[in-house]
């Protein structure tokens, strides 16, 4: 019989007996729960691997699956267009802006990285699909978030982004011949701008919105300037009814006689206190799908929003066959991770129901397209693109130039 301790426990040869006992059936108990587990399957341990893939999925989902969260961060349900790769834009541009005329394609400035931009004009053919030509901007002008309109053949650039990095706007404003491809100046806006909606109107150059010098502040001041061929006919611009909800990173559109502002944002980056460079620092963002219309009596209209938030589209757009058609940008950020989530769909606004539809997936999820439509095909160059299929997230800037054919 083993000897018991002094105060009546057992020995320390009995617990070690009696916890050796214990493992051993437990460990043949746990065996025997996981063969039968898996008696049903071919391979038990590559099948313990797929349990075990599928428990750590769970968890990762959790937090999401666990808690009412609204869906307009994810894809939504649309047809898969066929996309064919055109050639690539001569450099990869980010916020850049675009003009169509007739089947030339204007692409300005724009980001290359976070601390180069671009300073010049790259000019793509619909007819040939080629890059064929380049030129200057003036070194005045700004390199980002421009506003831009065209008559069909004067192209209007006012205010925008000076530099790389996170740099504030400028006030300056200029108009280029393309057919001589000469620039001269405008009266400079009575305060900078960043990313506004711009558009000719009646015979007026409209800026709308975008964000304050700080980069962040929505700004609601909507100004216009009277032009013709080219040429100011005024010497100020004119304070004009404010838009009702302030912002960069929208459309803005005139088609029969109707002028569109569609989607947009408040906030945005800003400069890091005190950097030489004004490096970026993220503020709060809050992205909106908002439509408004300018009406014969110079109202503004609210209109059906668009599927989902949409901001970043400002060159993003084209019109087709009385529809406006709007291809990727950003919405809103991701519930759970913060992070900024890219859109992959294109979608139509019937303009004559005022109803939005979406019509097709783009090859991958991108912002700050810069759109043609020529001969039946939908075009889409530059930006920033995605991750991948599993990650909406923004990573490369691109001048990668796709199409797509359309019929509606």
């Amino acid at each position: 019989m083993a000897k018991s301790s002094s105060n009546g426990r057992p020995s320390s040869v009995k617990l070690v007996f009696i916890l050796f006992f214990t493992v051993v059936v437990g460990a043949a108990l746990v065996s025997d729960l996981l063969w039968a587990s898996l008696s049903h399957s071919h391979s038990s341990s590559s099948n313990w691997v797929v349990v075990k893939q599928e428990r750590l999925v769970e968890k990762r989902r959790d937090p999401v699956r666990d808690r009412n969260l609204p869906a307009t961060f994810m894809d939504l349900n649309a047809t898969e267009l066929q996309w064919e790769e055109m050639a690539s834009a001569p450099v990869a541009r980010l916020d850049g802006a675009a003009v169509q005329i007739g089947d030339l394609l204007y692409v300005f400035a724009g980001y290359r990285t976070i601390d180069y931009v671009n300073s010049h004009v790259d000019v793509y053919n619909f007819t040939d699909n080629t890059w064929c030509g380049k030129f200057d901007m003036p070194k005045e002008m700004a390199h980002s978030h421009l506003g831009v309109a065209s008559d069909g053949r004067y192209i209007y650039v006012v205010t925008g982004q000076y530099g790389p990095q996170c740099r504030g706007p400028v006030a300056h404003t200029f108009v280029l011949d393309t057919m001589t491809r000469q620039w001269r100046r405008m009266p400079p806006l009575p305060a900078p701008r960043y990313a506004p909606a711009t558009q000719l109107w009646r015979g007026r150059l409209h800026v709308m919105g975008g964000s304050k010098e700080d980069r962040y502040e929505p700004a609601l001041e909507h100004w216009s300037i009277a032009v013709n061929d080219g040429r100011v006919l005024e010497n100020e611009w004119r304070a004009e009814i404010p838009i009702p909800r302030g912002g960069p990173h929208r459309a803005c559109i005139v088609v029969d006689d109707r002028l569109f502002v569609i989607g947009g944002q408040e906030g945005d980056f800003m400069a890091k206190p005190g950097s030489p460079i004004f490096k970026c620092s993220r503020r709060h963002e809050v992205v909106y799908g908002d439509v408004y219309m300018l009406d014969d009596k110079m109202n503004w209209k609210v209109l059906p929003p668009m599927p989902k938030p949409d901001s970043h589209i400002e060159f993003a757009w084209a019109v087709i066959n009385n529809s406006i058609v709007i291809v990727g940008g950003t919405t809103e950020k991701h519930p759970v991770t913060k992070k900024m989530i890219l859109v992959g769909e294109v979608f139509q606004f019937h303009l004559n129901t005022l109803k939005w539809s979406v019509i097709g997936k783009m090859p991958f999820r991108v912002k700050t397209t810069l759109v043609g439509f020529w001969d039946g095909w939908l075009y889409f160059t530059s930006g920033q693109r995605d991750r991948g299929p599993d990650d909406p997230s923004p990573r490369k800037v691109i001048g990668n130039m796709f199409r797509t054919k359309l019929s509606f």
